[in-house]
Order: structure tokens, then C-alpha cells, then sequence
């Protein structure tokens, strides 16, 4: 296997270096990228790029279940994926770059605090774009359950950026270009509380409306696929079938797939068949194939 360092230049800039991982088989990692800092800790992401020619797209991968991020090694998820067939190598394998990205994770934080944290990154991304090596205005994101419901919130309820901020980060779009959702809740309001498998969603109800993708459905919105299993006794199907019909009222372009006989995960077979979806999805509204 061929491992190769990759560095950006960037990180010159950075207040801190950061370590750089080692990989191969058509994709070089640069690890741990700090994009903000909370609670006296750094936010990270880590950066997969394809070693064969890019097509200038970043895919943010939400790294969050239960509003809980966790770390995981990318050389193991890489190697599982090359062969499962599954959604990194498959968009790596198509020129995407992709950007894992971390969030403040439950039980220390909300949800509240991981949709901030999101909002973040994007802008970040958006603002290193050109040493990152991609197009601002094509940036992707997708993520599983909360890292659905995550996603949801950056696609439909977006902002400009604040054009005084003094951090020049913050003046930048958290906008994103096209959304994939494995079975995402989409409304908190009803759930919010405490909750001791889920103490994320432990937060002030008043809050909840905020960051209900429900809520923010407009028809200037980026495109949305949600992907769900029709006996998820996690995230109920209705979820994204509530969604759907409103983003189809909206006239926002979306698409359904439901997998038949699926829980709260998708495996062989089936998450082989969502990875391909994913991709044709962020091919048709980012690439434009």
C-alpha cells in the first residue's frame, strides 16, 4: 500500500500544527484540523482526498450519533469501506474530498451546541476552500441520524454569514449545495428533555423550534435525499416522509428511498445500495453528471 503525507498550506497559519495521518490506496489523509475552539478544546476534522484527479467538490461527513461525535480511525474506516463498498471509498473513488467532521459531543454538549459547532465547519471549509483545493459554492454534506438531522439543519436553515464579525471565519456563508439524510429526526420539539440514552436532547424546550429542520423548509433550500428504513423503531420512517411532503410543497428537489425490512442502520446489501445513492446524489446536484 502506498501512504503518502499530505500538508496543506494553511496549516502554516494555523494556531496549532496539526499531526498529519498516513494512508494510501488512492487517498492521502491530513488529520485533526482545528476549525474553532470551545470550552478550552479544539474542534477538528480530518480531510480525505483522492490521490487521482479531484473534481474540486468537498463532502462533509457529520460524524455524530445520538449528538454524540466520536473519534474513529480513518486508515480501519477506509479499509472497511474499500471493502464493503462503502460511502467513503465510494465518493473517494469519484474525486470527492471529503471532510469528517467532529462536533462538542453529548453527553458535554447539546444539540443546540453540535448545530453551532456544524455551522462552523461549513464556514470554515467554505473560507480555506482554495487551499483545500475545491469550488466554495459546491460544498455537500451527509450524515446518519443526528449526523442526518445535523445535516438537514445546514441545508435548510442556512445563513449568510455576519459581514461585521471580526473573526473572518464567521463572515463566511454556512450555506451547503446539496443534502443526503440516513433516517434523520426533523423535529425535536416533541422530544426535547431530559433524556438519559439521548442527553443531548437535555436542553431548553424553548430552544428546540431553532433546530427543528421542519421548521426551516424554503424552496430556495439545497436539494435533499433522505434514505430510511421502514422498521427504524429509533427514528420512525414518518420522519422523513414528513419531510419529504413538505420539501416537496416547498418545491425544493428531493428524493425518497425507503429500504424495506431496515432498522436504525443499513447493512450488506442495502448499505452498499444507499452508499451508490448517495453518490449519484451529490453527482447529479454538485457535479452535474
Amino acid at each position: 500500500m502506498r501512504r503518502t503525507v499530505v500538508a496543506f498550506s494553511f496549516l502554516v497559519l494555523s494556531l496549532a500544527a496539526a499531526p498529519v495521518a498516513l494512508a494510501g490506496d488512492g487517498y492521502a489523509v491530513s488529520a485533526d484540523q482545528i476549525y474553532g475552539h470551545k470550552a478550552g478544546m479544539a474542534l477538528t476534522f480530518d480531510v480525505i482526498k483522492p490521490e487521482a484527479a479531484s473534481n474540486g467538490i468537498g463532502l462533509i461527513n457529520v460524524v455524530s450519533g445520538g449528538w454524540r461525535s466520536d473519534y474513529f480511525d480513518l486508515d480501519t474506516a477506509m479499509l472497511e469501506s474499500r471493502t464493503s463498498g462503502g460511502r467513503l471509498t465510494t465518493l473517494i473513488d469519484k474525486g470527492y474530498t471529503i471532510f469528517v467532521v467532529r462536533h462538542g459531543s453529548s453527553p458535554y454538549f447539546k444539540v443546540p451546541d453540535a448545530v453551532a459547532d456544524m455551522r462552523r465547519a461549513v464556514r470554515f471549509i467554505r473560507h480555506h476552500a482554495k487551499e483545500f483545493g475545491i469550488d466554495p459554492d459546491k460544498i455537500g454534506v451527509y450524515g446518519a441520524s443526528a449526523g442526518g438531522h445535523l445535516s438537514l439543519m445546514l441545508g435548510l436553515a442556512s445563513d449568510a454569514g455576519d459581514a461585521s464579525a471580526k473573526d473572518e471565519v464567521d463572515r463566511e456563508s454556512d450555506r451547503v449545495a446539496a443534502v443526503v439524510a440516513y433516517y434523520p429526526p426533523v423535529d425535536l420539539r416533541s422530544i426535547v428533555g431530559k433524556n438519559e440514552r439521548y442527553p443531548a436532547l437535555d436542553f431548553d424546550p424553548a430552544k428546540a423550534e431553532s433546530i427543528s429542520p421542519i421548521v426551516f423548509v424554503t424552496k430556495d433550500d439545497a436539494p435533499v435525499l433522505l434514505i430510511h428504513g421502514d422498521v427504524d423503531t429509533t427514528v420512525p420512517i414518518s420522519n422523513s416522509e414528513t419531510m419529504l411532503a413538505a420539501l416537496k410543497e416547498a418545491g425544493v428537489p428531493a428524493d425518497f428511498i425507503t429500504m424495506p425490512g431496515a432498522g436504525h442502520g443499513f447493512k450488506g446489501e442495502q448499505a452498499q445500495q444507499a452508499a451508490s445513492a448517495l453518490a449519484a446524489w451529490f453527482d447529479k446536484h454538485l457535479a452535474g453528471k
